[in-house]
């Protein structure tokens, strides 16, 4: 806040003096004695505004409803944020609650502490179709105020925190709801913007509300150490004392204690008993330079004998959220590991306090600043991914995703470094990259080496992406991606060409209908097509086309309306779909969600195909072999006859049943004659078998006859192979 804001003008007189300041508003004012004292007096005067707004206002414990909001700006100068943060934390609940308005906030602490303050405050009451998709309306909502400010968040964490302190007036099942949203969603974005002390502290109250009496059995156990152990943490941090003293390390050492909530998840995750959990000692070196660091690391390890493939740099490779320090893991003397963190003051500031450390660090050091920008960036790409998914579950869904904190660190060719949830393979990259790089993607280098997009990457790979201007996204991508970033814009790029292809398919189609009542789009009068499409409620001509397609409404009858031919005229009932039967509509294949082949016979280029139109998924492309055409040939209206195009392209589902010699290796003979004629296997499945004989489904992959007779040729002329067939 600067000299000349409104606020710091208030007459002096307005601000209580000591004696009527409550024991609570003390509290926070000893907790924030790192401002100056023109900011003490503008805290004071926000409390006197804010508990005048809430007077008479009561909380579910009993005590006065601002007893809550100076709670909360005393969690925030705990963390050491400046004094507009704080004040907006008082008032945080007034524009919802009280006859405070925002231009009342503003005309008194200026216009930044009312653009938080409208930032935290609480959403109205919409109307939804149950309590999760509010939670996830809200959250998405939460977001966006967050990118304006990142303090917007810092608040509804400090809200959070104080309201699971406090969590004991509530119901049962409010207790439920709301530590199961803190564990999901809170304290991941807490971790997320690297405020671990927040993030423990959250995740222990959720533990505790959900699950009081496993968190008392297990608090319990940590109280009740036995002497053994105690005395075990004091030797081995003695040894690793005297070590940095001897080499003049200038140093704090602490002993690590684990929390009820680290061990809970680690007995979960690990199979293991709360003794083998317990079983590990922790300490943290706190000392001044980068270059200590290291240092350090020497000087633990000559003390202790290091673990193999145990050690981590996050100086070198920061996490996502700014966090920076050496782990390595020790062979401790009484057959317990001993895992040490050893990092600058600094570091241990960011660590701690995260994002917040850029309004706490008092010189505006690089650590806070850095902690800040990877925050704004992650925060930034969320808002750009709400803008392309469909609903809010599906957006909150995403971020869960990018919350959950394994990550891999991978390097771009020129060395920048990027942050992706395990598990992410080479089109995730793509996508973290850039938007349009992901949609082009058609391959990779990792280290050099070519990969497909599906391969999956691990912690210090670099990856080039190779792209094509002509490639898009498939469908299949959404199988193997990881991240929220990815999913959302593969999902956003496969509806907009599903609807470009279902135009143009829908024109094709509706032609080709007009052309049997001797006309067509072109030479229809614009005033009849403009009605038509009025009357129906399509608001372009695109619409409608696309609606055709997806098997909505039929060709024949529309082109019927169009061209005002009496609809008693039945003739081109008999017609396929409204097409001439000398003309037939070619596909390509790569006619996204407006036309998929059937799954009872796997038609494939070459094949003789017949189309019916299926309301809502367009037509589905039949074998004319298939057993069920028959039952399609009740309902002509809906046949729609199709060929295939000169160019086509793609890989095909095709099915074959392989008798073979049931004798170990035939299987693979198989697998590899068929990977000989570049066609991959998607599934395999035994379908009978005795002690000589077995009979195996494959399915693969193949770009037509041609090739599917290439890959049978291969397989029959395996000695282990009685016969092949097509299914």
């Amino acid at each position: 806040m600067t000299p000349g804001d409104p606020a710091l003008s208030l007459p002096s007189a307005a601000v209580p003096d000591d004696g009527m300041v409550p024991d609570y508003v003390q509290a926070l004012e000893r907790a924030a004695d790192y401002l100056a004292p023109p900011q003490h007096r503008l805290l004071r005067r926000a409390w006197a505004v804010g508990a005048a707004a809430h007077a008479g206002q009561m909380r579910k414990s009993g005590e006065p409803y601002i007893t809550h909001p100076v709670a909360v700006a005393h969690v925030l100068a705990d963390q050491g944020l400046d004094v507009e943060t704080l004040i907006a934390a008082i008032l945080h609940d007034t524009i919802e609650d009280t006859p405070l308005t925002r231009g009342d906030i503003a005309a008194q602490f200026g216009e930044t502490v009312a653009e938080l303050v409208d930032g935290v405050t609480k959403l109205d009451k919409l109307h939804f179709a149950d309590r999760q998709e509010a939670a996830a309306e809200s959250f998405r909502k939460m977001l966006l105020a967050m990118s304006r400010d990142l303090r917007v968040i810092l608040i509804k964490l400090a809200d959070r925190l104080h309201n699971m302190r406090t969590l004991g007036a509530q119901s049962a099942e409010a207790r439920r709801r709301i530590a199961n949203e803190t564990l999901e969603i809170y304290a991941p974005i807490a971790q997320r913007l690297g405020m671990n002390l927040i993030k423990a502290e959250l995740q222990d109250l959720g533990f505790r509300a959900l699950h009081p009496w496993r968190h008392a059995v297990i608090d319990k156990r940590i109280r009740s150490q036995p002497l053994v152990r105690r005395e075990s943490l004091a030797q081995i941090e003695a040894q690793l004392a005297q070590r940095l003293a001897i080499e003049r390390l200038e140093h704090r050492l602490v002993g690590r204690i684990k929390t009820p909530w680290s061990i809970y998840t680690k007995m979960r995750a690990e199979r293991r008993t709360f003794t083998q959990v317990m079983d590990m000692f922790g300490y943290r070196v706190i000392v001044d330079t980068v270059a200590d660091c290291y240092h350090a690391l020497g000087v633990v390890h000559s003390v202790f004998k290091p673990l193999d493939a145990r050690f981590r740099d996050f100086i070198a490779i920061p996490k996502a959220n700014g966090y920076q320090s050496l782990h390595t893991v020790l062979f401790g003397p009484y057959g317990s590991p001993i895992e040490v963190q050893i990092r600058t003051r600094e570091m241990d500031l960011v660590a701690e306090r995260g994002v917040a450390a850029h309004w706490a660090y008092k010189h505006g050091g690089e650590p806070g600043s850095n902690a800040q920008s990877r925050a704004s960036a992650w925060i930034a790409n969320l808002v750009e991914s709400q803008r392309s998914t469909g609903s809010s579950l599906e957006f909150l869904e995403n971020v869960k995703v990018d919350l959950f904190p394994d990550e891999v660190y991978l390097f771009t060719p020129k060395g920048d470094i990027l942050a992706l949830p395990r598990n992410a393979t080479a089109l995730d990259f793509a996508y973290a990259v850039h938007t349009d790089v992901g949609n082009r993607a058609v391959a990779a280098r990792v280290d050099k080496k070519l990969a497909p997009l599906r391969t999956t990457l691990t912690s210090g790979q670099t990856v080039e992406v190779i792209t094509a201007k002509s490639a898009s996204p498939a469908p299949q991508w959404l199988e193997f991606v990881v991240s929220g970033k990815a999913r959302t814009a593969i999902r956003h790029q496969l509806k907009h060409l599903e609807h470009e292809d279902a135009v143009q398919l829908g024109h094709r189609m509706l032609d080709r209908a007009l052309g049997n009542q001797g006309t067509s789009l072109d030479r229809l009068p614009p005033e009849r097509l403009d009605t038509y499409l009025a009357e129906n409620r399509f608001p372009r001509l695109e619409e409608l086309l696309a609606d055709i397609a997806l098997g909505n409404r039929m060709p024949g009858q529309v082109a019927r309306v169009l061209a005002h031919v009496a609809t008693e005229e039945t003739t081109d009932m008999l017609q396929l779909g409204g097409a001439a039967p000398q003309e037939r509509i070619l596909i390509t294949g790569a006619e996204r969600g407006v036309i998929s082949f059937a799954k009872c016979c796997m038609p494939i280029p070459g094949d003789e195909i017949m189309g019916y139109h299926s309301a809502g998924k367009g037509i589905v492309v039949h074998r004319l072999e298939c057993p069920n055409v028959a039952e399609y040939r009740k309902s002509p209206e809906r046949w729609v006859q199709i060929g295939w195009d000169r160019e086509v392209s793609g890989d095909f589902d095709a099915a074959l049943r392989v008798e073979v010699d049931n004798r170990p290796g035939s299987l693979a003979q198989i697998a590899a004659a068929i990977a000989r004629a570049e066609s991959n296997i998607d599934r395999v499945e035994y379908l009978e078998r005795d002690t000589s004989i077995a009979a195996i489904r494959f399915s693969i992959e193949v770009q037509g006859r041609t090739h599917l007779a290439d890959v049978i040729r291969k397989i029959r002329h395996l000695g282990v192979v009685h016969g092949v067939q097509r299914l």
